[in-house]
């Protein structure tokens, strides 16, 4: 099974954006999303920012994979 991970977008320099995510950095292309800008977060897939998401969204995604690893259900509903 694979999954996109959130991260936020640090530098863009061309096609290719900086993202963090847990404090490691890593290259990602924005060749499938063009309107990302520095301070956004988005989800990656494959080396690929595949969509832009806001803040909320990324809180609830690090929830519920925290609850996956055995951590107290901390998400009551989800959108």
């Amino acid at each position: 099974m694979c999954l996109a991970f959130p991260a936020k977008v640090l530098k863009i320099d061309g096609d290719l954006a900086t993202v963090e995510r847990s404090g490691v950095k890593r290259a990602a292309s924005l060749m499938l999303l063009p309107d990302a800008k520095v301070g956004d977060y988005v989800l990656i897939h494959a080396g690929f920012a595949m969509q832009i998401i806001d803040e909320r969204e990324v809180r609830i995604r690090d929830a519920l994979v925290a609850e996956m690893n055995g951590a107290p259900r901390t998400v009551e509903v989800l959108p």
